[in-house]
């Protein structure tokens, strides 16, 4: 018999984290899960603004979120090896 992953999904993060990188998984209406990974620009009135890396502003209602964790700043880009000629 094949073993089962069992995740625990765990809301770790409060209005004191505004600012800070955070990974969070909601709810969407069709049942299905969607991750938002971005700062937490505000928390407000029961919704969420995180502000994604490309710039976009995800809204997400308090109700909707399952779980949710502050992350470590994004790394830097890699530099690219210098061509040797």
């Amino acid at each position: 018999m094949a073993g089962r992953f069992a995740a625990r999904m765990v809301v770790s993060i409060s209005d004191a984290d505004v600012g800070q990188r955070i990974s969070l998984r909601r709810r969407l209406p069709t049942g299905e899960y969607s991750d938002v990974v971005g700062v937490l620009e505000s928390w407000s009135n029961k919704v969420l603004a995180v502000r994604r890396r490309n710039g976009e502003l995800a809204e997400v209602d308090e109700d909707a979120m399952v779980a949710a964790k502050v992350v470590p700043p994004r790394p830097p880009p890699r530099r690219r090896p210098r061509e040797t000629s």
